[in-house]
């Protein structure tokens, strides 16, 4: 798998899932720009990339900022969107301003880029939903429904922006930085219950779920796919 000369915007490039899929683009040798709302956090990560990352402060809940960006920008070989800020609860405790955002954030910041984003003809557009899609929880069930809207998405764009390939890739419980504001004890105990859960008998890495992020820009002929990463979550 080499991504040599290829030009790879991640957006949410600097946590979590984005960032692993960053380190993972420019390994194999792709020139990388990575792009959020937190300039702090993009220094950050763009050190760990290399001389030749790149970084772009971007708001993908604005639709101008989105817009402006790719105007000023040359075409992307592989566009992936990993950016997202949700807030969970049950359907009649969250309150509605927070489930708007965290729609607004998702799922319409994914559709904001996929209409503005230029990506070469046979290039690849790739969005991160999750396994809630399949899977609902009572506790969580706006974040499905948004997984489920992601999932639908990328199909229908796998359609209409061909020969771009627009794929989606859809983790389940990851050890990413989301977690950091449960205490260490609290947290350890969650991922040992998760993982005598789950058929995998594990908690997903960030990196496990890049993996399928660059097989998917990697293979001509995947487009139009859903790819779980989830241990065995969906089944479970």
């Amino acid at each position: 798998m080499s991504f040599s000369d290829t030009n790879v915007l991640v957006i949410g490039g600097s946590s979590g899932i984005g960032a692993a899929a960053a380190r993972a683009f420019a390994q194999q040798g792709a020139q990388v720009t990575i792009a959020s709302r937190n300039a702090g956090k993009l220094d950050a990560a763009a050190r760990t990339l290399g001389p030749n990352a790149k970084t772009a402060a971007l708001d993908i809940t604005d639709d101008a900022s989105v817009q402006a960006f790719f105007n000023a920008s040359d075409p992307f070989d592989h566009v992936v969107i990993s950016a997202a800020q949700t807030a969970t609860g049950p359907v009649r405790g969250l309150d509605l301003a927070d489930a708007y955002r965290a729609m607004d954030s998702k799922f319409w910041g994914a559709y904001r880029v996929a209409r503005a984003a230029r990506v070469r003809d046979g290039g690849s557009l790739t969005l991160v939903s999750g396994f809630l899609s399949v899977r609902p929880s009572k506790a969580s069930v706006l974040q499905g429904a948004i997984n489920a809207a992601l999932d639908s998405l990328g199909r229908g764009l796998a359609l209409e922006l061909s020969p771009v390939r627009v794929n989606t890739v859809s983790p389940g419980l990851i050890a990413t930085e989301l977690w950091s504001k449960l205490d260490e004890g609290a947290r350890e105990k969650m991922f040992e219950g998760a993982a005598a859960r789950l058929p995998a008998r594990r908690v997903g890495q960030p990196e496990d779920v890049a993996n399928a992020i660059l097989y998917l820009a990697s293979n001509p002929y995947a487009t139009g796919s859903t790819v779980l990463v989830d241990g065995g979550g969906a089944i479970a």
